[in-house]
């Protein structure tokens, strides 16, 4: 991951936002040729669903005719959409500090292994998954012990790796980070939404919030559409737009960043054709991205 970020600010695909000030986590701003690669894909997209499409024809695979609309809305908008969509409530991850790292980490993303030895039996928590967690899992064990890699043989690992949220005692867990056991404190709930404030005045009146999804804004213009447009089910309504999540730890340079852009369309359908409107969307947007040069074996289902 290192050397792709290397590379893209290299060729000047992308820069770490506010980098001459050390750089805020989780942002990124788009260089010269990373901003109209973006461009790109994001025209390319819009031709795709919205301005080429025929509504007098039956595209391959779809079950009827449909119309398609676009919209682009706010990222600000009125706190009740968030509270009465339950992003308010429900949009958010349990977190556990380490007491001793002063590190957070998301409760769902810490992994580890049960072990034992010297009579001691813990468990020995990452952040890493694949080929190089054992390795890591086993070198923080030895060191936990005071036994040097010659003692490996020792530590008697105990079933597969699972999740941090299926053990109970937090005493017996040692932190990704920590040199001691039970520094975890207790999951707590962030909430993922971004607050800031409309006004001149700061209170809970001018409380609101920048989107986390740009779904909301299609779902309370619906019947703005559908008297504007006089569009029929089935139709779908398009937009890209920003949107904000406040990730609590930002990884994987684009994947999971704070701020980032999305391209989406909610599709509009009676029950009972849902099942076929799925199946045509999904073998549609998949062969848009093998059309764009995308290797098949780098996309799933």
């Amino acid at each position: 991951m290192d050397q792709l970020v290397a590379l893209c600010k290299r060729r000047g695909f992308l820069f770490q936002s506010s980098e001459i000030y050390g750089g805020l986590n989780g942002f990124w701003d788009y260089g010269p040729l990373g901003v109209e690669l973006k461009r790109n894909v994001r025209e390319a997209w819009w031709r795709d669903m919205v301005t080429t499409h025929n509504e007098m024809v039956v595209p391959a695979g779809a079950p009827s005719t449909y119309e398609m609309a676009g919209l682009d809305c706010t990222i600000i908008m009125h706190p009740q959409v968030w509270k009465c969509s339950g992003h308010y409530d429900l949009f958010h991850d349990f977190m556990v500090d380490c007491r001793e790292a002063k590190s957070r980490y998301r409760h769902d993303q810490v992994f580890g292994r049960w072990v034992e030895a010297r009579g001691q039996r813990f468990f020995v928590a990452t952040e890493q998954q694949g080929d190089g967690a054992q390795e890591e899992m086993q070198h923080r064990a030895l060191k936990f012990l005071g036994l040097r890699a010659k003692d490996a043989e020792e530590l008697k690992w105990d079933g597969p790796m699972i999740c941090l949220t299926e053990v109970d005692d937090a005493a017996k867990v040692l932190g990704p980070d920590a040199k001691a056991l039970g520094t975890l404190t207790e999951p707590r709930e962030f909430n993922l939404m971004f607050e800031t404030y409309t006004g001149a005045i700061r209170d809970e009146k001018s409380k609101t919030f920048l989107r986390p999804e740009t779904a909301q804004g299609i779902f309370v213009n619906f019947k703005n559409v559908l008297d504007s447009t006089r569009v029929k089910i089935p139709f779908g309504i398009a937009q890209i737009g920003k949107s904000f999540r406040n990730e609590i730890t930002p990884r994987n340079f684009t994947f999971r960043s704070r701020e980032f852009e999305q391209m989406e369309i909610e599709f509009f359908c009676r029950p009972d054709t849902s099942a076929d409107w799925y199946k045509y969307w999904r073998d549609r947007r998949f062969k848009w991205y093998l059309d764009l040069g995308l290797a098949g074996e780098r996309l799933r289902l």
